[in-house]
């Protein structure tokens, strides 16, 4: 996995060094092989990675999983929004969220695993549908790496406003849903793309104004969500102005790994807990 020898594409200018390179000669990037790791990290995280398979495999996996998980939870019909819902005992083993488990008991892995849980068959396919319709717009301006990066970042800051501002038990994708958003309204912006932006500024109002009406709907970690996306998107450069480099990879790669260690402690509390 470490190299020590060999050529590598600076993650910043795009020339060819050498691996083992304390600067790049051309752009002064520090540590472009990244101690020899650097070349796994291109590969991971290059340009076949595909955080939208990732995110949506991930959503639908844990959905069914859930359901696996506590099965009696199934039968328990509540239409039309409670249609095959997952019980609470599941989604907590999973990583559920809430004001208690984040302020009281520290678990703050559950800002990022409630984003891929879901409460029912209809709040995953809504959700799945529009990150369909949004991550690949958000994919081709900001790329994979930072696309997934601004999921992830809006999905947490919206949860964390959530655990905050209500304390209720929560989960799902539509924070960073809000998140895409406001990535694509911060980079119309940039752009001057007028119609475009107001197309996207309706649609996150209609969305928001929904969650009014609807029962069930966390409107604060939809604004959060919003306002965490917008935050990033204005921090972060689109790829035509700058190639992903290797702290954007790695940002990426540590919230997979965080993401993925949450889902286990989660489990392994829960269980504690229980038993």
């Amino acid at each position: 996995m470490r190299r020590t020898e060999g050529a590598i594409i600076c993650s910043r200018c795009g020339k060819l060094v050498s691996v083992a390179e304390e600067r790049c000669p051309f752009c002064g990037a520090w540590r472009p092989g990244l101690f020899g790791f650097g070349p796994a990290i291109q590969r991971l995280f290059g340009s076949r990675f595909d955080f939208i398979t990732l995110v949506i495999a991930a959503c639908a996996g844990l959905y069914v999983l859930a359901l696996l998980l506590e099965p009696s939870a199934i039968f328990q019909f509540q239409p039309p929004f409670g249609i095959l819902s997952p019980g609470n005992l599941a989604l907590y083993k999973l990583g559920m969220t809430s004001g208690p488990m984040l302020r009281h008991a520290g678990w703050w892995w559950t800002l990022l695993t409630a984003i891929y849980l879901h409460g029912g068959l209809l709040h995953i396919v809504f959700n799945v549908m529009w990150i369909r319709n949004l991550a690949p717009a958000v994919d081709e301006v900001y790329g994979p790496a930072r696309g997934f990066v601004l999921f992830t970042l809006a999905g947490a800051a919206g949860f964390l406003l959530s655990d905050f501002a209500s304390g209720n038990p929560t989960v799902g994708a539509s924070g960073s849903i809000f998140g895409l958003l406001a990535a694509l309204i911060v980079h119309g912006r940039r752009r001057g793309y007028a119609a475009h932006t107001g197309q996207l500024w309706r649609w996150a109002i209609v969305m928001f104004a929904m969650g009014f009406f609807m029962g069930g709907v966390n409107n604060f970690a939809h604004a959060g969500g919003f306002l965490g996306g917008w935050i990033a998107a204005s921090i972060m450069r689109p790829s035509d102005e700058a190639r992903e480099g290797t702290g954007i990879r790695l940002a990426a790669l540590a919230l997979v790994v965080a993401t993925v260690a949450g889902f286990v402690l989660s489990f392994v509390r829960v269980g504690q807990l229980a038993g």
